[in-house]
C-alpha cells in the first residue's frame, strides 16, 4: 500500500516486493549469515589478504567491484565486505547482502563531532536522525530510527570486553556533505544529536524493513563542535584497522 503525500520523498510503499530485486542476477552464492559491513576502506582488502580470507564474489557496481570475502573469526563463518559512502550506495550493496544470505550485520566507520569529543572516541549509535533519502523508501516519515537492541548489546559487550570507553549517542544521518551549515548543526545539537555521518539511518531502517539485525561502531574524526572554527583533525586514521576488529568480536556476539 502506497501512503502518498504531496512531496515525493515523504511517500512510502510497505510492498516488500520490487520490479528489480537483490537477487535477480541469480548468482550461485550462499554468505553466511553474519557479517561485517565497514567504511574502512583498504583495511578491508588488508585484513583480507593476511587472515586467509576466501574472495567468493563481489558485489559490481558501475563505479567499481567491491569483493566480498568470507573469514574465520572466532570459530564462526563472517562475510566481510567494503561499505561505499552514501546512504543510497551502502542500501544497495546491504540489501544485496541479505539477498544472499546475511542476517546479522555490524558496521564501522568515522563520523564527525558535533560536542567536545575528542578524536577517535568510540561511539554507539541508539538512534539516528533521518536528514538523507534513502530510509524514506524502507520506513513511513518519522524524525527518527531506532537501532536494533540485539545488535547494542552485541557492541556493548564488544566494547565493554576490550574495557574501551564509549558513548551511546543520537546520530545525525546527513546526504549532503556540504550542507551541514552551522544553523543546522546547532539545531541538531539542540536535538540531542551529538555526532553526524552519512549512512547509519538508512542502513537501520532497511534492515528493520528487512527484518534482519543491524547496528553500528563509530569513532570520531572531524569536529563540527566549534561552527567557527572547523578541523578536520586526521580523520580518525589511528582508529581504521582496530575498528575493524571491535566489528568482527561484535558481530560474532550477537
Amino acid at each position: 500500500m502506497i501512503i502518498k503525500n504531496t512531496i515525493p520523498i515523504l511517500e512510502f510503499d510497505s510492498d516488500e516486493s520490487a520490479v528489480i530485486v537483490p537477487t535477480h542476477e541469480k548468482l550461485n552464492l550462499n554468505l553466511p549469515k553474519k557479517a561485517v559491513f565497514a567504511f574502512l576502506g583498504e583495511h578491508i582488502d588488508e585484513y583480507a589478504r593476511t587472515h586467509n580470507a576466501v574472495r567468493v564474489g563481489e558485489f559490481t557496481s558501475e563505479t567499481k567491484d567491491y569483493p566480498i570475502y568470507v573469514v574465520k573469526h572466532k570459530g564462526e563463518d563472517v562475510c566481510l565486505c567494503q561499505a561505499p559512502v552514501g546512504s543510497a550506495a551502502a542500501v544497495q550493496i546491504l540489501e544485496w547482502l541479505i539477498g544472499y544470505g546475511v542476517r546479522e550485520i555490524i558496521s564501522g566507520g568515522c563520523c564527525g563531532a558535533l560536542t567536545d569529543f575528542e578524536e577517535n572516541v568510540f561511539i554507539i549509535p541508539y538512534k539516528a536522525l533521518r536528514d538523507e533519502g534513502t530510509s524514506y523508501h524502507y520506513m513511513p516519515p518519522s524524525r527518527f530510527v531506532e537501532i536494533n537492541q540485539r545488535a547494542l548489546c552485541a557492541i556493548e559487550k564488544t566494547v565493554v570486553q576490550h574495557t574501551l570507553e564509549y558513548r551511546e549517542v543520537i546520530t545525525w544521518t546527513t546526504d549532503g556533505f556540504y550542507r551541514e551549515t552551522k544553523g543546522k548543526v546547532e539545531y541538531r545539537k539542540r536535538e540531542g544529536c551529538e555526532v553526524v555521518e552519512m549512512e547509519c539511518a538508512a542502513l537501520a531502517a532497511c534492515a528493520s524493513f528487512r527484518n534482519v539485525i543491524w547496528g553500528s561502531i563509530l569513532f570520531t574524526a572531524d569536529t563540527l563542535a566549534d561552527v567557527e572554527n572547523y578541523d578536520e583533525r586526521n580523520w580518525g586514521n589511528d582508529s581504521f584497522a582496530f575498528a575493524l576488529e571491535l566489528c568482527l568480536d561484535a558481530v560474532v556476539n550477537i
